[in-house]
């Protein structure tokens, strides 16, 4: 049978090649995303701060248990947005233990510029590394400095240090494993945000020396003792941030991926053999048994898909290696971060390929493998029917499905879960659509007859009977029509939509004329001594940071806010519908509407959350606002997330000032090596360039997406098209003209293309209207002009393009030699 599947496919060159390029580009996507997500999940951080340590206690997550509705006790574990921190005590406590050896504590230091991490010098103490060149640092004045900075012994370096600008002497240079700088010990401790407090804790034990004792103390004190592998993860690397990053796209476009490769094979494949009917018909009438047709379709599936490998395999390793440029490029990953060469996702994608282009040929043949020899040709003689009830349920059941999605988008916590419900709510729209495809096309063929025929005449009238008759063969054509314009039309503009807003709500809410930045941050007194400037009215220090709060599966981090509340009203308008901004002081947040509606708080009521480092709060909303893009969903005061955070600097001090104050920032800045005066037009521009920059990544994932389901529909049109030489040859012999023909194609065409954009605009526009409203609160979300008219016009001529060039092709062969073809 594989000979003979073989030998079919030579003689069913268009139809094989349209299922090949399906396969072929179904394959490249998935070895690319497959090696990114491998490479993330096989990533294993080395220690290199604590690779003395047999133990290391930190605290770098957060747990809350839950119940589910079916009663279900789960536990919802995420990372520690600001890195926890450990009691200072618990060192002493840990030391009197029996067969502890050696004990440092790591007071954490955030160096602003040049970027780098501060430490005392009891941790390198620990770590055991040799010293290059030099001594250890006595003075406080003294570091010593990675041998990345470049300085020497004995030179002098400036560093950024909560905001404030520090001479230091370097008084040894060493290699620390990363960019790092070491104060003297007490040093350390007066620079680090916080006080009391260390970012982890590294025990050496003595050979033998029993490790349960440092567990049972590290769980008393709410820490976590990390042994082995694990004690690269305790360390906040830039290798660690993009491991996170690579499972986290993984995991949110990943399986939509697959989905969709799936959908599109299956429905090539399907169309493909569905118009070798004929074929498969004559085998059975010559005695065939549904066995060897099953295995006839599982040859010709296995070879194109194992064909479609070879190529898109090694393809799909480029892809891979240029989108990993890219995001080195961009700053999304450090050129140091180690890459697989797809070891799982190779095999797993050729796997994913044979085994969907299998069950597709299955399941497309079983209608004419299961035939009775003397019914075969008589069965594929007329147009099979449109499916039964089962067929109809399932299309009405998915469509509920589909609505019930919608609730979850607008009940999402964040861009991720709403991003998640509307693909999701999409893909079941676009299903219920392919489940209901034969009587949808029936439908409107009876609806569109009158205006085919007065448009066209007689082309019309064909073209209206053609549709009517042909509706089960059209429902493929049809579904990847909606397809393509229904990921053009929705998800393509989500990133739009939540880039506009988010500039939109923070050029409308920043009141502020002047911000002043710093590359290395802004000293918590810098606010302060603004706002005593000649000129200035008020001026409002601005800190970014994230909170963890429950959602409707879990917790989940939310972007914050932390503000200095003396004159916010005056810097900031965050459109409070509720509550006053006034009274936001310490024990107190503001939260956005959408974050307050998702979980359910109101004014005045106690809002239990977790601080950045883990700290959990009880919280009185003071106020709800409608800016949360722009802004945070949570506003927080200074004062409350004072030693929470891992640095002490603000990120922006806002400015309320009039023309005669210009004198004063300036001087002021010119005090302050770094930093900069910026008037509000450009703080906004430079948003928009940040955010273009962080959605890349996003919008190579939707790009892929949609031009897969462009890919699919056109190849699923070319193959329908060429499938129409009989029937084109049959109607040229009883005297309809070539002319005629191709009217009657432009007909059919502007009939299943009108259905198609009705559908498909209408599954977008719900679907992106959904999305927005849980982002933004607005359920009428924003498309381009340009980008619409590129969706609608790109629909059109891909149409156009893979009907009336196949079909022009066709009608260059004399009827009489396409005749007796077999379809």
């Amino acid at each position: 049978m594989t000979a003979l599947a073989a030998r079919l496919l030579r003689h069913r060159a268009g139809p094989a090649a349209a299922t090949l390029l399906a396969l072929i580009a179904g394959v490249l996507i998935l070895v690319a995303m497959g090696t990114l997500v491998e490479s993330g999940l096989r990533f294993r951080p080395e220690p290199r701060l604590w690779a003395a340590a047999d133990l290391v206690v930190a605290d770098r997550t957060v747990s809350h248990t839950f119940k589910e509705f079916d009663g279900e006790t789960t536990t919802s574990t995420v990372a520690l947005p600001e890195g926890g921190t450990v009691d200072a005590a618990l060192v002493d406590r840990i030391r009197r233990l029996p067969g502890v050896t050696t004990v440092a504590g790591d007071e954490r230091v955030e160096i602003g510029a040049p970027a780098a991490t501060g430490h005392g010098w009891a941790t390198y103490a620990f770590s055991g590394r040799p010293i290059i060149a030099g001594a250890a640092p006595r003075a406080d004045d003294e570091v010593l400095a990675d041998s990345r900075l470049g300085a020497a012994p004995g030179e002098r370096v400036d560093l950024v240090v909560n905001g404030v600008s520090r001479s230091y002497r370097v008084s040894a240079v060493a290699d620390t494993g990363t960019t790092a700088v070491y104060f003297t010990d007490a040093q350390a401790a007066r620079l680090s945000a916080h006080p009391g407090r260390l970012d982890a804790i590294g025990v050496r034990l003595a050979p033998g020396a029993d490790r349960d004792a440092v567990r049972q103390l590290a769980s008393a004190a709410g820490a976590t003792t990390y042994v082995g592998p694990e004690r690269g993860a305790v360390e906040q690397s830039a290798n660690l941030a993009a491991h996170e990053l690579l499972i986290e796209a993984g995991s949110a476009f990943g399986g939509y991926v697959v989905l969709l490769i799936v959908f599109v094979v299956a429905g090539t494949i399907g169309l493909s053999v569905r118009h070798r009917r004929r074929d498969l018909a004559l085998l059975r009438a010559v005695a065939a048994t549904p066995g060897q047709i099953r295995r006839l379709l599982i040859g010709e599936a296995a070879l194109l898909a194992l064909v479609a490998s070879v190529v898109g395999v090694p393809a799909g390793v480029l892809a891979a290696r240029w989108v990993q440029g890219e995001l080195v490029d961009r700053g999304f990953i450090p050129a140091g971060f180690p890459m697989t060469g797809g070891l799982f996702a190779v095999p797993a994608a050729v796997g994913t390929a044979v085994l969907v282009a299998v069950l597709a040929a299955l399941i497309a043949g079983r209608r004419v493998a299961g035939i009775r020899p003397v019914e075969a040709l008589g069965e594929i003689a007329v147009e099979p029917r449109r499916g039964g009830r089962v067929r109809l349920v399932a299309g009405v059941l998915t469509l509920a499905a589909a609505v019930t999605s919608g609730g979850f988008t607008l009940g999402g916590t964040g861009p991720t879960a709403a991003l998640a419900g509307a693909v999701g709510m999409l893909y079941l729209f676009v299903i219920a659509v392919a489940l209901l495809a034969p009587r949808i096309n029936a439908y409107a063929a009876r609806l569109l007859t009158p205006v085919l025929s007065r448009v066209w005449r007689v082309s019309g009238y064909l073209a209206a009977a053609n549709l009517r008759a042909n509706a089960q063969g059209m429902a493929t054509v049809l579904t990847a029509l909606v397809l393509a314009v229904g990921f053009g039309g929705s998800v393509w503009f989500l990133q739009t939509n939540q880039e506009r807003q988010t500039i939109a709500q923070s050029a409308a809410g920043t009141l502020a004329e002047r911000v002043l930045v710093a590359p290395g941050g802004l000293s918590p007194d810098a606010a302060r001594e603004v706002r005593e400037l000649t000129g200035v009215r008020a001026a409002t220090g601005v800190r970014r940071t994230q909170v963890v709060v429950r959602s409707f599966d879990g917790i989940a981090p939310v972007a914050a806010q932390a503000v200095d509340p003396a004159g916010i009203t005056s810097t900031m308008d965050l459109a409070v519908r509720e509550g006053d901004l006034a009274d936001l002081g310490a024990g107190t947040v503001a939260l956005s509407a959408t974050q307050a509606s998702v979980s359910g708080w109101h004014v005045g009521d106690q809002a239990d959350l977790w601080l950045g480092d883990g700290t959990p709060s009880r919280l009185t909303v003071v106020a709800i606002y409608g800016r949360g893009l722009g802004f945070g969903d949570v506003t927080l005061a200074a004062q409350t997330v004072a030693g929470h955070t891992a640095g002490v600097t603000d990120d922006e001090i806002l400015v309320r000032a009039g023309p005669d104050a210009d004198a004063a920032l300036a001087a002021w800045s010119a005090r302050h090596p770094g930093s900069a005066v910026l008037d509000a037009a450009t703080r906004t521009r430079l948003i928009g360039t940040d955010l273009a920059l962080s959605a890349w990544l996003n919008r190579l994932l939707i790009g892929v997406m949609v031009g897969y389901a462009a890919l699919a529909a056109a190849t699923t049109m070319v193959l329908a098209a060429l499938a129409r030489r009989r029937e084109l040859a049959l109607l040229r012999l009883v005297g309809v003209t070539r002319r005629q023909i191709r009217r009657m194609v432009h007909a059919e065409q502007a009939g299943l293309l009108g259905t198609a954009v009705l559908i498909g605009a209408t599954i977008a526009a719900l679907t992106l209207g959904a999305l927005v409203n849980a982002l933004t609160g607005s359920p009428i979300p924003y498309v381009p002009p340009l980008g619409g008219a590129a969706v609608l016009g790109g629909a059109t001529v891909l149409a156009l393009a893979t009907t009336v060039w196949p079909v022009r092709r066709l009608l260059r062969v004399p009827p009489i030699d396409d005749i007796g073809t077999r379809e």
